[in-house]
């Protein structure tokens, strides 16, 4: 049996590294040490649980059993262990020259990171932001904390993940000033003009879409589903700027509010309320367990939600 103090401890958080990324150079570059290290790592720790830990399939590296099951408690123990070390440490948003990187969709990108830049011009001056798409990180990037935020409206997220509503939306047409369906505005007529469609959710990189299968569309074809109505779809895009730019060729762009507010100025669009029903659109903001207790991460997420809260 071994004793606690002949147990290096550094061994839990190898094990930790390995089971999230199943890749012993994946892990060695997580941790910043060498591949051979990350391999002495493995061996040690195979020795201590006299268990393989990973097991080489056609599929990749595979936990064991038993790795399966200390996978949770030994991220627990990091976990408490991060709580209590990170208290401690100061952050001071005024010199820090750290980089921030979120994941935001497009609509979220562009209607909350305009207001977020002079707050952190006025209190960080040295931080620098780097935002990506929903197709350039996965679930398992937020989780092992390589990003610091994913903002976005989420269908399913894992239960470990830290998470906070930032605000409700709900929807507006977008559509030139001339546009015919401005003289009788009614669903009838809603139905027969031509549509671009835009949404981007979730994570990964996207496929393309069916113009019949609505149950993939979204929240206004969903609402219209509902109704037994369809609309005329011309244009799929995952950029809601492109969508606005769009409206100016003749499409009508449903969308939400806030984005299409961006439009508000433009002499040649007029926003208007759908003539149907939908359902608000959530957004939603989240992050690692790993970086919960992190001071500088603690204080750039308040300072995101706090700029959510004031339009």
């Amino acid at each position: 049996m071994n004793n606690i103090k002949d147990i290096d401890l550094n061994l839990l958080v190898y094990l930790d590294v390995l089971l999230r990324e199943r890749n012993v150079t994946k892990a060695a570059a997580q941790l910043n040490i060498t591949q051979p290290a990350m391999s002495n790592g493995l061996k040690r720790l195979r020795s201590l649980l006299n268990d393989p830990i990973l097991v080489r399939t056609s599929e990749g590296m595979i936990p064991t059993e038993t790795a399966k099951r200390m996978q949770e408690p030994v991220r627990q123990i990091l976990y408490s262990v991060e709580e209590m070390v990170q208290p401690a440490r100061e952050f001071d948003p005024a010199t820090t020259d750290r980089v921030f990187r979120i994941m935001a969709s497009d609509y979220a990108a562009s209607t909350l990171m305009p207001r977020l830049l002079p707050s952190l011009q006025a209190q960080a001056p040295k931080v620098t932001l780097d935002i990506m798409t929903p197709s350039d990180i996965s679930f398992h990037d937020v989780e092992n904390g390589k990003v610091d935020l994913a903002i976005n409206r989420f269908e399913k997220l894992p239960q470990s993940f830290h998470q906070k509503a930032l605000w409700e939306d709900d929807f507006s047409c977008l559509m030139r000033r001339d546009h015919p369906l401005l003289q009788d505005y009614t669903l009838a007529n809603y139905l027969k003009a031509e549509h671009v469609w835009v949404s981007k959710t979730g994570f990964g990189v996207g496929v393309g879409m069916d113009p019949h299968d609505v149950q993939k569309l979204g929240w206004v074809d969903e609402a219209l589903g509902k109704l037994g109505y369809k609309r005329d779809i011309r244009v799929f895009t995952r950029n809601y700027h492109v969508a606005m730019h769009l409206a100016r060729q003749g499409l009508i762009a449903t969308l939400p509010t806030r984005a299409a507010k961006l439009y508000e100025g433009d002499d040649e669009l007029v926003l208007k309320a759908p003539p149907f029903a939908i359902e608000q659109l959530d957004l939603t903001m989240i992050w690692s367990p790993l970086l919960q207790h992190d001071a500088g991460h603690r204080w750039f997420r308040q300072l995101v939600a706090e700029t959510a809260e004031h339009p």
